[in-house]
This record gives C-alpha cells, structure tokens and sequence, in this order.
C-alpha cells in the first residue's frame, strides 16, 4: 500500500512538473558557431534536463569504468576471505572427529586463500601432526614464530614435538624462549620444570617444580651434579637443613665436609641424621677410608650414640663386633635387633655368619631365603634401586625414590628377592 501510494505521488509530480515546464513562457534561441537553434522555453528546459541527464550517465559510466579493476580485486579478496574462512572452519570439525586427511586437504585450501595467517598455520600445523607429519607441523609451527602476536603458539607446538622425540634440551630451550612471550603462564612453568627434571638441570628445577617434588631431593641432585666444589657443599647443606632424615643429603654434606678439610663435621652432620632417621647409608659414609676392624667398631658407636637402641644400630654394631673378632658382642646386638623386631635378609645373612654350628648357620640361611632387606625403591612402579637417584630410570618418575622396607615394597618385588636368594 506505501508503495503503491509513493508510486502514484510520483506520478502526480511528475505530471505537475511538466505541466508547469509546459506553461513557461518565452522564446529559447541558441548559437554554436555556425549552428542557430530556436526553440520555445518548454522545450529548451526539457533538453536541458535531458542533457544534464545524459551527462550525469556518461561520468557514471566513467566513473565505473575506472574503478573496475578495483572492485573486482575487492570482490576477489571478499570471495577468497569467504572461502578460507569456510575452509577453516571445515578443517577445525575434521580435526574435531579425528579426520586427518579432510582436515589436512582443508587446511592446505584455508592456506593458498587467506595465506599464512596465525589461523591458517595453526590448523594446517595441527592436521599434519594428526596425520604424521611431523616435519610438516615443525615447519607450520616455525612460521607461526615469525609473528610476535602467534609467536608463543609455534614456540609450545615445538615444544610438544621436542617433548614427543624425547629432546629434553632442545624443549628446554623452546620454554625459555616461550617465557619471553609469556611470563608466569601456570602450564608453562611446569613444563619448564618437568624439562629442566629431564635434563639435569637443577638449579631451574628447584626454582620452577611444584609442592608435588620433594625439595630436599632436588637440592640433593643439584649438589651431586653441580661440578664446583663450594656451590656443592652449599647445595648439600641447604638439603641437610631441608631434611636431617634425608640420608643422600647427609652423606652428600658428609662427603663435602671431608673434601674440604673438615671430618669431624662431617662426623658430627652424620651422627645428627642417624639420631634422626638411622639408615645403611649413613654408616657406609661414616666408615669410609677406615680400615682397620677395632678403629671402624669405635667409628660406629660414636655413630649410634644418639640412637643405640634403634633395630638399625644393634644390626650396624653386630657386623663391626663380628668383623673384629667379638661373636659374644656381635650375638648379643644381633638379638637386640631381632627383639626390635627386625627380620630382613641382611640380619639372618649375618646371623649365619656369626654361628659356629651347621644346624644353627642353616636354620639362619633359611630364614634369610624367606626374608629381604629394605631398598631404595620407586613409589611409583616399584622399581628397586642400588642408590638413591632423583630421577626413576625405569619409569621416569621424579622424586619418588624412597627408602622403603620389605613389608613396604610391591609383593612382585618380594618374591623377586627371595629368589634370588640362595636355598638354605
């Protein structure tokens, strides 16, 4: 109805305006050169607006005509942005269902039409590591690095490649170099963390590992591994203080203290960790360089002094007594450690040892068959240890070896150990 309306306003003002035009009075003559024309006032005003008409046509028509090439690249671009744009999203879906071939064919066409956006390489990145290819991925990842606003995307695509092959210090030069885009992201710090585990390096780890890992263990580590003799006495102190009870600090800090000149402090910071938490270690490191039997059985009871009565002192003095030519000593500290409750391998072993009958050294051999000694072992997959590492080689799993005893460790363990013993 409005248009009808219009329609017909239009026309009425339309034939209002030809009316007036057609009663205007007057004469209309014009000379170009040898050309006369002489017309009335109507018709003079109704060419003009037909040639005023003519005109506007005739600049519009060059006005188009100029800015064509330029529309159609608009129209291009506009078409190809649509394009890519579908592509992409096409790409993302086949990502999405785990459709490799879809996404990576999808991919490459949001590429050669949008071009290497961040969002193109990130996508065509990801299809190629769905389907394999890994170089393909490191190169997409690569690009995405050229550009400082995607640059921490390809530098954590990299990363988990790195991570993937196992090159532990090439990821850990990828997070260091991801820390600069983003300082203090929560997943970055703890892949930084978990990579500076993986190499070796310490010093970051103590800094970057979480509430999860031990300190006292990875101060141990950096103490052990640091090549600078004071830097690692300071190391192995602050673990010490960390954790008395912690017996590879101890013996680290002991070990130290000697190579500086200072064994009666290294003497005293094991006696300390003894009377905290008594452990075989302890009494390796005390005994170390001495050799002679009466000399080592002083050396151990100065040890024990703070802890006589512990299961593992009576089992420490029982060796240094029966190592020096004292059975009664040794018979009566090993019945101690019996009476505390002590039925590992290690104390039957000795037990065979100290016996002068057969039937009493075999009864002893039996027992140590159906018995095993405490170890340093994973929390994690039970793997057992010859000495402490920070790092378990079997599975991987960081600051979970522990002292653990038999009653302690995995059963499969157990079994393992009794036969490997001897039949009695």
């Amino acid at each position: 109805m409005r248009r009808l309306l219009a329609f017909v306003v239009l026309c009425a003002a339309i034939v209002a305006i030809a009316g007036w035009i057609a009663g205007v009075p007057g004469h209309l003559d014009l000379a170009v050169g040898g050309l006369a024309i002489e017309t009335s006032a109507p018709v003079g005003i109704t060419l003009g607006i037909v040639a005023l008409l003519l005109a506007y046509l005739v600049i519009r028509l060059l006005v188009t005509l100029l800015t064509l090439p330029r529309r159609w690249r608009r129209w291009r671009t506009a078409r190809r942005r649509d394009g890519g744009e579908r592509a992409t999203t096409r790409a993302l879906v086949a990502l999405a269902a785990n459709a490799h071939a879809p996404a990576q064919r999808q991919a490459q066409r949001a590429r050669r039409l949008l071009g290497d956006t961040p969002q193109t390489l990130m996508v065509c990145a990801e299809a190629a590591r769905l389907a394999g290819d890994e170089a393909g991925a490191a190169a997409a990842y690569d690009a995405l690095t050229k550009d400082t606003e995607s640059a921490f995307l390809g530098l954590r695509g990299l990363f988990r490649q790195a991570i993937a092959r196992g090159d532990w210090p090439e990821a850990m030069r990828l997070a260091r170099r991801a820390e600069s885009y983003a300082p203090g992201k929560t997943w970055l710090v703890s892949e930084r963390a978990e990579a500076a585990l993986r190499t070796g390096d310490w010093d970051a780890a103590m800094a970057l590992a979480g509430p999860d890992i031990p300190k006292v263990q990875l101060t141990t580590a950096a103490a052990l591994a640091n090549p600078s003799a004071a830097a690692a006495r300071g190391l192995a102190r602050r673990a010490w203080r960390q954790d008395p009870g912690f017996a590879p600090a101890a013996v680290a800090y002991a070990r130290a203290l000697r190579a500086d000149g200072n064994p009666g402090r290294a003497a005293a910071v094991l006696r300390r960790s003894w009377t905290t938490a008594p452990h075989p270690d302890l009494a390796e490191a005390a005994l170390d360089g001495i050799g002679e039997p009466l000399a080592r059985l002083r050396a151990g009871t100065a040890l024990i002094h703070g802890r006589p009565e512990d299961a593992e002192s009576h089992l420490l003095m029982a060796r240094l007594a029966h190592a020096a030519g004292l059975p009664g000593e040794a018979r009566r500290h090993l019945e101690a450690a019996r009476a505390k409750g002590l039925d590992e391998r290690r104390l039957w072993l000795l037990a065979a040892e100290i016996e002068e009958t057969q039937e009493a050294g075999g009864e002893a051999l039996r027992r140590a068959a159906n018995a095993a000694d405490p170890s340093w072992a994973c929390g994690q997959c039970g793997t057992r240890l010859g000495a402490w590492q920070p790092v378990c080689p079997h599975c991987g799993a960081i600051g979970r070896i522990a002292w653990q005893a038999p009653s302690k460790m995995p059963p499969p363990l157990r079994a393992e150990a009794a036969k490997a013993l001897p039949a009695g």
